[in-house]
C-alpha cells in the first residue's frame, strides 16, 4: 500500500531499503538495548505501553478498514522516505521488535546473540521477498482476500497491541502474571 503507483524499481528500492533500516535497527538494539534504555532512562514498561498503544492504533485503523494513519504521508503517495518511516520503523522494527530483540539479547554469550541476529536477518529477507513479490500476491490472491487477510491481521494487531500495554502496565505497577 506504501508504493501504490510506483514503478517496479522504486518498490523494490523501498522494499530493499525498508528490511536494510529495519535490519541494522534491530541489531543496533540486540547490541546496545540496555545501554540506550539506560542513557535516556527509558523503562521496559513505558517502553511496552507506548508500543502498545501505537499498535492498538494501527491495527483498529485496519479493522475500520482505514489506510493506518501512520501510513499517512503529506509528501507524494510514491516518496522513497516511506522506506524509513513508517515501513523500517514502526512496522517492521516497532517496539515490540525492539524490546523483544533487547531482552532476548540480554546477559547472554555470543552465540545466542549471533543466532539472534541472524533469526531477524532471515525474517527481513522473508519480508523482503514478500515486498518484491507483493504484485504477484495481490493478483493471485485478489483484492477480497487480501481485503480480509487485511482485517484479520487488523484483528490480530490490536490484540498484541492490548496485549503488551497489558504487560507494560503489569510491570510498572508490579502486578502478578
Amino acid at each position: 500500500g506504501l508504493t501504490t503507483g510506483a514503478d517496479k524499481k522504486t518498490s523494490k528500492s523501498i522494499a530493499r531499503s525498508g528490511t536494510f533500516t529495519a535490519f541494522i535497527i534491530v541489531t543496533l538494539f540486540v547490541f546496545f538495548g540496555k545501554f540506550i534504555f539506560d542513557m535516556f532512562d527509558i523503562t521496559i514498561p513505558a517502553f511496552k505501553m507506548a508500543g502498545g498503544i501505537l499498535l492498538f492504533h494501527v491495527g483498529f485503523d485496519m479493522l475500520k478498514s482505514k489506510a493506518p494513519s501512520i501510513h499517512s504521508q503529506d509528501a507524494p503517495p510514491v516518496n522513497e522516505g516511506v522506506a524509513i518511516s513508517p515501513l523500517a520503523i514502526p512496522i517492521l522494527a516497532g517496539p515490540g521488535t525492539i524490546v523483544t530483540a533487547a531482552n532476548y539479547a540480554a546477559g547472554v554469550n555470543y552465540l545466542h546473540i549471533t543466532i539472534i541476529v541472524g533469526m531477524f536477518a532471515l525474517m527481513t529477507l522473508l519480508n523482503y521477498l514478500a515486498f518484491a513479490a507483493s504484485d504477484i500476491i495481490v493478483k493471485k490472491l485478489g483484492n477480497g482476500i487480501i481485503s480480509v487477510v487485511g482485517k484479520i491481521m487488523g484483528l490480530i494487531l490490536t490484540i498484541i497491541g492490548m496485549d503488551m500495554l497489558i504487560d507494560g502496565i503489569k510491570l510498572a505497577f508490579k502486578l502478578g502474571s
